[in-house]
């Protein structure tokens, strides 16, 4: 898996925030979205999954990531939002080993992990995707399933084996797809696929890791209301069973998703808990629609 690009951090602006451009109070602007499931998710147990310390990244002076605890309990789906610059990025490279963080400590159900490169972490059952759809575009979405379980095995990228033997996955291949809904479309190019397939695609390729822990780097970016609807509710199927964090700016889909929510501004933690609880918090309120005008 290649490094991501330089950090940084596409956040939320004020009109992508709010749904309305009425008067009142900027909390009614951050609605609840209808069935929301923010703080109503019984799944998980006591068990922390995902932990940081202190945890700081320093880019010459500039402190992107500092002094951050977080705590992601076992079978949550745990959101981190905050404005641009916040530092949410940065915090995903450093879960995932694509940087080192400066201090502080990470583990993984409390295993130390801190430092660590991505394909350490990844043993450790933490799987990712990423902010920017990169596939093989002639590829068919088939072929991209194969060669994700292909590389869990021996096998590696042996690719003069035989077709019978590189076939063995198939059914495991074709449950996946399922799983995303893809299957109808499993022998088509990917680049004949549209955006919001692409997307699905790419948490097959996450869900053929098995992992345990499933890093969702703004899932929905660049949908449309229908994809990031059937999005919502492909991420609700695939994260039975396992420990889900993401970051998305769509307060619809984090209010839809997320039994946690944690706030980041300036690379420290601004505010942390239900869905609800966090969207009335004049904090959050002020960091990302600014002080209230009183005159």
């Amino acid at each position: 898996m290649p490094r991501p690009p330089a950090p940084r951090d596409a956040g939320v602006s004020a009109a992508e925030l709010t749904t309305g451009s009425g008067a009142g109070h900027p909390a009614d602007h951050v609605r609840s979205p209808a069935g929301h499931r923010g703080g109503s998710r019984v799944t998980t147990n006591g068990r922390v999954a995902l932990r940081t310390q202190a945890l700081t990244k320093v880019f010459r002076g500039f402190r992107a990531v500092d002094s951050v605890d977080l705590v992601v309990r076992e079978g949550g789906v745990h959101a981190l939002v905050g404005p641009n610059g916040a530092g949410k990025t940065t915090l995903f490279n450093l879960l995932t080993g694509f940087v080192s963080p400066t201090s502080g400590a990470i583990t993984v159900f409390g295993e130390d992990v801190t430092g660590q490169q991505p394909e350490q972490v990844a043993r450790r059952g933490v799987a990712r995707s990423f902010q920017i759809t990169s596939l093989f575009e002639t590829l068919t979405s088939r072929e991209h399933v194969e060669l994700a379980l292909q590389g869990l095995t021996r096998q590696g990228f042996r690719f003069w084996r035989s077709e019978k033997l590189l076939g063995g996955n198939r059914a495991r291949v074709d449950e996946l797809l399922t799983q995303v809904g893809l299957m109808a479309l499993a022998d088509r190019q990917v680049g004949l696929l549209a955006y919001g397939q692409k997307r699905a695609l790419e948490l097959a390729l996450v869900l053929a890791l098995d992992p345990r822990v499933m890093l969702l780097d703004e899932p929905t970016a660049g949908m449309g209301l229908e994809d990031i609807d059937r999005t919502i509710e492909l991420v609700r199927r695939i994260a039975a069973g396992r420990t889900v964090v993401f970051v998305d700016h769509n307060m619809h889909v984090v209010g839809s998703l997320a039994d946690r929510v944690t706030v980041l501004q300036q690379g420290r933690v601004l505010a942390e808990g239900a869905y609800d609880e966090v969207r009335n918090d004049e904090r959050v309120i002020t960091a990302y629609l600014g002080e209230a005008d009183n005159a």
